[in-house]
């Protein structure tokens, strides 16, 4: 009889295609996904993957033991959501993935308050750029910048991020506007709306850092590396300065998502809320901060000042 595990594992590698792929989303080292389908190979008899070139390609009895792979884990999964649905109190621990700086900047720093109203909780706080799969229970509650649609899911906006221009201040004293070189998402990330939106100001003037996490971006910007597109959440809790475009800022709604049939259980409801009112602490610290700055009359120094 073969291991529901290895089964589990082997399900993912069909899916992903590769032994590090698979491992990234399994949390787990590649050399452990080999072990698990050699296993589930010797366990069945039968050859379910060829192996080229770094790749897992499946076999015809590697395609069908994947589709009854993929069946047994979405029932498991299922089975799973509703035991954890039902139970009504705490101890449990719940599973949160959210943008990196999101999890360090907005979620972490008030984590205490969580730990006073609700000292049994178990939080994974999982600060990861990826979509996670809440089918799959990768995660418990996820935050995302683009709204799902997956009906399977209960969706709410939870707040916005606003992104402007930041540059180390004196990188701006020394430069002229027209000589402003520029730090950016790699190629992956060309389609964001905060991506194309520097791209446009830019214009021809060249970008010199091309980078996949945004702090990398803050840190190379403190360094007079360049200019960064920011969320004014992470620009503004470093020694950098705001620059006014003189363009509408970019703004991207945040929405909290979780699966359906986690939405009675107490310690998700619970965590839901929590992280729910980190974000909407934030905005009203950002509104707060641009309402004072307008009654003093100072407006967001020009680009080149």
């Amino acid at each position: 009889m073969f291991d529901w595990d290895d089964l589990r594992h082997f399900a993912v590698l069909a899916d992903e295609g590769s032994l590090s792929a698979a491992a990234r989303r399994l949390r787990v080292e590649h050399a452990t996904v080999a072990r698990r389908v050699a296993a589930l190979e010797a366990a069945v008899g039968v050859k379910l993957v060829d192996r080229r070139s770094g790749r897992y390609v499946l076999t015809p009895d590697g395609d069908r033991v994947a589709e009854y792979a993929r069946r047994i884990e979405a029932e498991t999964l299922s089975l799973e959501r509703m035991v954890l649905a039902r139970r009504t109190g705490f101890p449990a621990e719940v599973s949160v993935s959210a943008p990196p700086l999101v999890a360090t900047l907005l979620i972490a720093p008030r984590l205490a308050r969580l730990r006073q109203s609700h000292p049994d909780l178990r939080l994974r706080l999982l600060g990861e750029n990826r979509t996670v799969s809440l089918q799959r229970r990768e995660a418990d509650i996820a935050l995302r910048l683009v709204r799902p649609s997956d009906n399977t899911l209960v969706t709410r906006k939870v707040g916005s991020i606003i992104y402007a221009l930041y540059a180390s201040r004196r990188y701006l004293a020394l430069r002229r506007e027209c000589d402003f070189e520029f730090i950016a998402f790699d190629e992956a990330l060309d389609n964001a709306p905060q991506q194309v939106w520097l791209r446009r100001i830019a214009g021809d003037r060249p970008i010199v850092l091309r980078t996949n996490d945004l702090a990398i971006q803050r840190a190379a910007a403190e360094a007079q590396v360049g200019v960064a597109v920011l969320p004014t959440f992470v620009g503004d809790s470093g020694d950098l300065q705001r620059l006014e475009t003189g363009q509408a800022p970019i703004v991207r709604d945040v929405w909290l998502t979780l699966h359906r049939d986690l939405r009675a259980n107490a310690a998700v409801a619970a965590t839901a809320a929590f992280i729910a009112d980190c974000l909407r602490q934030e905005n009203r610290s950002a509104e707060r901060s641009v309402t004072d700055m307008k009654k003093r009359g100072i407006d967001w120094p020009r680009a080149g000042e």
